[in-house]
């Protein structure tokens, strides 16, 4: 069985990573949703809330898990037996750290491979960290996170 993990903060979910999400279930039998633990940054939302809203997103996916870790990566896709790391990718400041990061995963599990994907074209200038900003002045998220989270997202930014 061929699996993947898509590791990431989502915080917030955004719809650039749900159109990776969908993409990403299609290609292996088994794609694993990871929420990173990471306790030096400040989220809007806790490790169980993004977990929450994104086993609700991906509920209708039977090929996708959602979980969340910390530590390395490369320990954590060892423990779930992944050959594959998605990444998303959506400009050339993206993939150059992306590169990095996939270079050193190399280095230290030289057996899994990383898999780059660009979101679609409209959802290449999204980003959490905008939609945060966006969300907190009250501003539309409408065409930035998926429409059955939008209200849970809006009203926890707004804050």
């Amino acid at each position: 069985m061929r699996s993947a993990i898509y590791p990431g903060s989502f915080d917030p979910v955004t719809l650039g990573h749900w159109d990776l999400i969908k993409r990403a279930a299609k290609l292996v039998d088994r794609l694993v949703v990871a929420v990173l633990h990471n306790p030096s940054k400040s989220a809007a939302f806790s490790v169980e809330e993004r977990v929450a809203m994104l086993e609700e997103l991906t509920a209708a996916l039977p090929r996708v898990e959602v979980t969340s870790f910390n530590g390395l990566l490369v320990d954590f896709a060892k423990v779930q037996e992944a050959q594959v790391i998605v990444r998303g990718v959506r400009a050339f400041s993206d993939f150059e750290y992306e590169f990095q990061m996939a270079l050193m995963n190399r280095k230290l599990a030289p057996d899994l491979e990383t898999v780059f994907l660009m979101p679609k074209e409209n959802y290449s200038a999204v980003s959490s960290r905008l939609v945060r900003e966006i969300g907190s002045m009250g501003g539309n998220l409408s065409d930035l996170v998926p429409e059955i989270l939008r209200t849970r997202i809006a009203d926890r930014l707004r804050r």
